[in-house]
């Protein structure tokens, strides 16, 4: 099982404050069936280059170190990169894609989005050769309707969503229509720490095997490692 979203890295962001941390992470994913976590510490594109970022994202799983050494799971270095209007043209925005993929992981603001920004995403796919896979797209419900989210899947977007989608009372029904839509391709924990935002994404596999059954599940696992593969 692969855990799309992490901020599992310690001392990078606003996630694991440290490697002992980051390792008590793991180890709950591990128990929770997870063999592959992408790290995907925040980049900002206004705060920092994205050489001096890789730097810090090396040195953030360097910090790990031995601790990883018996441990059977599979770390690929990504990014959550904030979205902004431009950013197509922003160098070198390839290297900020999943490790050994064309996958990249785009956070957008909590705004309305404008025919610009749909342009945009649509385009940054075609122009650029990336695959975009669009973060906790939950999140920005309220902002576009699915008709919008349908339109960037059609065009070759990836939606993410958060694993507590599907544990909310008020949001597990739209998380399940959207997932048997075709609207939800990947979960992630989007885990920060081991006690206000812990690595929780079991539940949810869970939930959607009572919803659609265990082949589903196990479709929608294959399906993730062939996108990692591709």
């Amino acid at each position: 099982m692969i855990d799309w979203h992490s901020h599992i890295l310690p001392g990078i962001d606003d996630g694991s404050r440290d490697a002992d941390e980051s390792l008590r992470m793991l180890d709950a994913l591990i128990g929770q069936q997870v063999d592959t976590v992408v790290a995907t510490p925040h980049f900002y594109a206004d705060e920092e280059s994205v050489e001096a970022f890789l730097g810090r994202r090396a040195q953030a799983y360097e910090a790990l170190g031995p601790g990883l050494a018996g441990r059977d799971v599979r770390i690929l270095c990504g990014a959550e990169v904030k979205y902004y209007a431009g950013i197509s043209r922003l160098r070198e925005l390839e290297r900020l894609a999943i490790q050994g993929t064309r996958l990249l992981l785009l956070e957008m603001s909590m705004a309305k989005w404008t025919e610009y920004t749909v342009r945009e995403l649509t385009e940054l796919a075609s122009t650029r050769g990336l695959k975009i896979v669009m973060a906790h797209i939950e999140r920005y419900l309220g902002y576009i309707d699915l008709n919008t989210i349908r339109l960037l899947c059609e065009n070759g977007l990836y939606m993410q969503v958060n694993a507590g989608f599907f544990e909310r009372f008020h949001g597990r029904n739209k998380a399940c229509k959207m997932l048997d839509s075709g609207l939800i391709h990947f979960i992630g924990s989007d885990c920060h720490n081991m006690t206000l935002r812990p690595p929780r994404i079991a539940p949810a596999y869970e939930l959607i095997g009572k919803r659609f059954g265990e082949d589903y599940v196990s479709q929608m696992v294959d399906f993730g490692y062939d996108a990692l593969e591709k």
